[in-house]
């Protein structure tokens, strides 16, 4: 299963293995966070920025900012946000396992106000 090059400019798409989830997104300026900080408790979760840039926000305050090229790893047990970079637009490559892939799903499908729920079922936490 491949995501080639020129499908880049289709917003959402994606790969699934057994246990593997690698989707193609694009991230529109300005500067942004896409979800609360959250810690995954037993998931590791990657990014590969295609081009522009996005930061990293950790709940030690630390940021970073992921230029085209990058790759970021967030292990599990980090707490962790991220979003757009700059007022332009971006590309990156998430890599995450299955059960984070339907963790982000029912996020989007839900309340907020269930939010917190979903991420306890999901071995994951909100912290904001």
């Amino acid at each position: 299963m491949v995501i080639s090059p020129q499908d880049g400019g289709a917003p959402g798409l994606t790969v699934r293995g057994a246990s593997l989830v690698i989707q193609d997104w694009p991230a529109d300026g300005p500067v942004s966070e896409y979800a609360p900080l959250h810690v995954h408790h037993a998931d590791d979760e990657a990014w590969h920025v295609v081009s522009g840039a996005l930061r990293f926000r950790f709940a030690s305050d630390h940021e970073v900012v992921a230029r085209a090229g990058s790759t970021v790893l967030v292990p599990a047990g980090v707490a962790h946000t991220f979003g757009s970079a700059g007022a332009g637009p971006s590309r990156y490559i998430i890599i995450l396992p299955a059960r984070l892939d339907e963790l982000i799903s029912q996020l989007h499908a839900a309340d907020p106000a269930e939010h917190a729920a979903i991420y306890g079922r999901h071995e994951s936490e909100m912290l904001e």
